[in-house]
């Protein structure tokens, strides 16, 4: 069994001409979506997670609020594709835990594809967390969608 939870970046500074997408830091806002999710994460997560997260800045303060180790990987930077996230965390031969910390639209293609959705990508709100789950029935694998939180709920 393997479980892959996809965070999104809480909500950023917009981009201004020029300006360089990597660096744009969370809003007051953006922070205190991430603060809440931390929390409501803190209490769910399994012992041995592994933490990933994308270099941008503000994917980096979105994993900082967790308050746990993380790696920061440029298979998961804007632009990544579904296969670039899934093959980074193993999935599904890996076992246990793992939490990506990315963007859209990767984070809903990875979803609309393990779930099968007719829709090529799955909106994913900012700050919002998809908790999915690989377990193996009889004789073959599913793909469980454990559960979907979003700061604004909690």
């Amino acid at each position: 069994m393997m479980d892959l939870i996809l965070w999104r970046h809480a909500e950023a500074e917009e981009a201004e001409d020029g300006s360089d997408d990597l660096a744009r830091p969370l809003t007051s806002r953006g922070e205190k979506q991430a603060a809440r999710m931390a929390a409501w994460l803190d209490r769910q997560l399994p012992e041995g997670l592994r933490v990933v997260a994308s270099p941008a800045r503000r994917t980096e303060q979105t994993a900082h609020a967790l308050g746990r180790k993380f790696k920061m990987r440029a298979e998961l930077l804007p632009g990544g594709t579904p296969q670039d996230l899934l093959e980074l965390v193993q999935w599904p031969r890996a076992k246990g835990a793992v939490l990506v910390v990315g963007h859209q639209p990767m984070l809903g293609q990875t979803v609309a594809q393990l779930l099968q959705l007719q829709a090529p990508e799955c909106p994913v709100r900012k700050g919002s967390v998809w908790w999915l789950r690989q377990r193996q029935r009889w004789d073959h694998s599913q793909t469980v969608l454990m559960a979907v939180q979003s700061p604004e709920f909690l």
